[in-house]
């Protein structure tokens, strides 16, 4: 591929491809891309104009065909594509990859259809197995979109993939040298807006590199229920934390000093909070498509966008786009009084969003909402959840009459443009018209933000330089470390000064089947590579030849793959209705304490309201964690014994703190971050971003929608394990970050 480029002394570097048949224009002394290829200068080609005014110039020339495309955001994109039951299949040039003698970031056949027949210009890339592959793919992409019509670039999106674990559906951007960082939960622990900061320049660095220009980030959810299996996404339950942690990252993604070609637009997610799901159950799945309110406290789930993503001090303002949850929010439409989810509803994007805040961005739906649902506990099938029984096309109807703008992998355009014919007839062509031409502006507003129909090209050499560089990962190292709670340290056990001798026993993961219904294997492994170990310590195989034990602990949760879903086949299928509790602690636990009857309920496929599982049983997956530590705990005769947990939100501690000398919580951190922590080369520093709960029935006294309003865990030193709790080698850290943070939730 040849790409050219072209200066200009007070504006932007443009770039074309020599083959996509595009030119330079000059006029007034100034160059400017020709994009449609006919020797004139027009707005939208005009890089002196604002992307609003650029925006609605090309809006306007382009057919309701060509704007349908820019809806499409499509499902995810792998390097190389590959067939799977999951994700679809993908060919070259008719032939499987393994079967094709093509580079691993060649485009596949669909992805040519894609750009060229249908239009789609937003595109979710997730594994790729370097960054210069991506990048070398994200500038085919870029050519067969600039031999278009209008020029129009593609924008290449992303999940979190800066994480130290990439095990999650909604975390599954894995493949390819990069910063490691905590998962959000732990950058919240650092309590810590300007690190947060850091952390979104050096996604938008590495993004940038690779050619990726929009993250599906931050998640913003309020945390207020501890059961949730997206709470390690969310920066916690303090609303005042969550929104100046969500302001400090999307400044430093979208760049303080205001739109460039290193911003990545942010999507900030989930509007309007999804952290309030019944019972703890997760809106990917049928059996948790309900958020409810029972503390009545359904506004300050809004903080975090609206004091935050909403509020920058950079000069971009606010969040370049937002992406509404899955879930129905119970009896939360003060308008129409629909319970249906939120992209679905009227009030909650017009009303509030557009109207009441202002809002008059790019909002991109969750993904797959449109499609039909699948299986009560699986996460294949669509989420269309109050909508179950309606066609697509109406479904898409109703998504642009509420207020959103882009379908979230929604891969075919035909749904979209009977929606169009739906709206012709209900209000005339005229009016669907400019309908389209509105969300065809939010949507290009941000293309021209970033530079892309300027210079769209990525520099390939440079890629792999760039991602993963020594500063990133020196600084994602460091966060790592700040992110990590001490919780106990009895008689100052910690640090292990010295090459002391360890002792780590292997941890038991039980085989079984996972959320996608896939055999996992039973195991016994070594839970840190010894390799790592012996940097710090020296590592011995029997507990009486070790000065201290090191217990790896699990957060407990039904199943190994990370899914909890509070539903259980074996429950319907003996008789019940399926609903079961989700477990957060290591020994069984029977929910005694639930409610009798749910407070939301009703899937077409049930004949029944009542979703309630009182009194049925939870087993967690890891169990054997607990009688590792207290095995550990009688063979060390004495000898400190140090609980390292590698956490995700809140669990029961009550069941091993006794037994424990001292109690480390990381939340999916490296290992030689943890190691560093427990030598004594670094000092702890990180806060609980969250309450930790006395017992199970805690949690379930404990209302879904109310921030800290949890009985709290007192340990057998005293300590009180409450929101900002955290401990240095000195003690029980009092700073200025607890009296700034501590004062604020109570403003709020």
């Amino acid at each position: 591929m040849g790409i050219r480029k072209t200066g200009n002394r007070n504006g932007p570097v443009l770039t074309y491809s020599e083959e996509s048949g595009k030119g330079i224009l000059e006029k007034d002394g100034l160059f400017f891309k020709d994009l449609t290829g006919d020797g004139r200068l027009y707005p939208y080609e005009d890089w002196r104009l604002s992307p609003e005014e650029r925006a609605r110039d090309l809006a306007s020339r382009l057919s309701v065909q060509e704007i349908a495309g820019l809806m499409l955001h499509s499902g995810q994109q792998m390097l190389p594509g590959y067939h799977t039951a999951y994700l679809g299949g993908a060919t070259y040039e008719g032939k499987e990859y393994k079967d094709s003698s093509l580079p691993v970031y060649a485009c596949t056949d669909q992805q040519k259809r894609y750009v060229t027949e249908y239009g789609m210009r937003y595109f979710l890339l997730s594994k790729v197995p370097d960054a210069e592959s991506a990048a070398r793919w994200v500038n085919q992409m870029q050519e067969m979109a600039e031999k278009s019509s209008f020029g129009i670039p593609v924008s290449i999106s992303s999940d979190p993939r800066h994480g130290t674990t990439a095990t999650d559906e909604f975390n599954s951007a894995a493949g390819g040298k990069i910063s490691h960082w905590p998962e959000n939960i732990g950058i919240a622990a650092t309590f810590s807006p300007e690190l947060a900061a850091e952390y979104g320049e050096a996604v938008a660095s590495e993004y940038r590199a690779m050619g990726i220009t929009t993250a599906l980030s931050p998640q913003i959810d309020l945390a207020t229920e501890p059961r949730w299996v997206r709470f390690s996404g969310t920066f916690g339950e303090s609303s005042a934390l969550a929104a100046d942690m969500a302001q400090g990252f999307c400044d430093g993604l979208q760049g303080k000093d205001g739109w460039g070609t290193g911003s990545v637009a942010a999507m900030a997610k989930h509007w309007p909070g999804g952290g309030a799901v019944e019972a703890g159950r997760d809106a990917h799945f049928p059996c948790g498509k309900y958020s409810v309110y029972p503390g009545g406290n359904f506004e300050e789930h809004l903080i975090p966008f609206t004091k935050g993503a909403f509020a920058l001090k950079g000069k971009t303002l606010k969040a370049a786009s937002v992406m509404p949850y899955y879930t129905i929010p119970v009896g939360q439409d003060r308008e129409n009084g629909e319970n249906v989810g939120c992209s679905y509803n009227k009030y909650l994007i017009t009303t509030l969003l557009r109207e009441k805040y202002g809002y008059d961005e790019l909002v991109c739906t969750d993904w797959g909402i449109t499609e039909n649902m699948g299986p009560m506990d699986m996460l294949i099938g669509g989420k269309c959840w109050g909508v179950e029984l309606v066609a697509q096309a109406e479904r898409c109807y109703k998504i642009l009459m509420e207020g959103a703008d882009q379908f979230g992998g929604l891969m075919v355009k035909e749904p979209v443009m009977k929606a169009y014919e739906l709206g012709v007839k209900e209000h005339g062509a005229e009016w669907m018209r400019q309908r389209f031409e509105t969300s065809a502006v939010r949507i290009l507003k941000n293309l021209f933000r970033l530079g892309l129909f300027e210079n769209p090209y990525v520099e390939t050499e440079e890629a792999n330089e760039i991602c993963g560089n020594v500063y990133a990962c020196q600084k994602g190292f460091e966060a790592q470390v700040k992110s990590a709670v001490l919780l106990k340290n009895k008689d100052n056990c910690l640090p292990l000064d010295g090459r002391k001798k360890v002792y780590i026993p292997k941890q038991y993961t039980p085989g079984g089947i996972d959320w996608m219904m896939r055999q996992v294997p039973e195991k016994w492994e070594n839970p840190v590579p010894k390799s790592t170990v012996e940097r710090y310590f020296q590592i011995v195989e029997k507990p009486e030849e070790a000065d201290a034990a090191i217990c790896c602990m699990r957060m407990p949760k039904s199943n190994s793959s990370g899914m909890d879903t509070g539903y259980s086949r074996e429950d319907k299928e003996s008789g019940g209705s399926g609903y079961v509790p989700i477990t957060r602690q290591y020994r069984p636990y029977t929910a005694k304490g639930a409610r009798r009857v749910s407070l939301a309920g009703g899937d077409p496929r049930e004949d029944f309201i009542n979703r309630s599982y009182y009194g049925k049983t939870a087993t967690a997956y890891c169990e054997k964690d607990l009688d590792v530590l207290i095995e550990t705990k009688k063979a060390m005769g004495g000898k400190p014994v140090i609980a390292c947990v590698d956490a995700e939100g809140p669990m029961v501690v009550s069941e091993f703190e006794p037994y424990a000398d001292a109690v480390l919580m990381s939340f999916h951190i490296s290992w030689n971050a943890v190691l560093t922590l427990l030598s004594g080369r670094e000092e702890p520093s990180g806060l609980l971003p969250f309450q930790m709960p006395s017992s199970m029935d805690a949690m379930e006294k404990q209302l879904e929608d109310v921030p800290l309003d949890m009985e709290s865990y007192v340990d057998s030193e005293g300590n009180t394990y409450d929101f900002a709790y955290g401990r240095d080698w000195k003690g029980q850290i009092r700073d200025e970050r607890v009296l700034k943070y501590g004062m604020r939730q109570e403003m709020f």
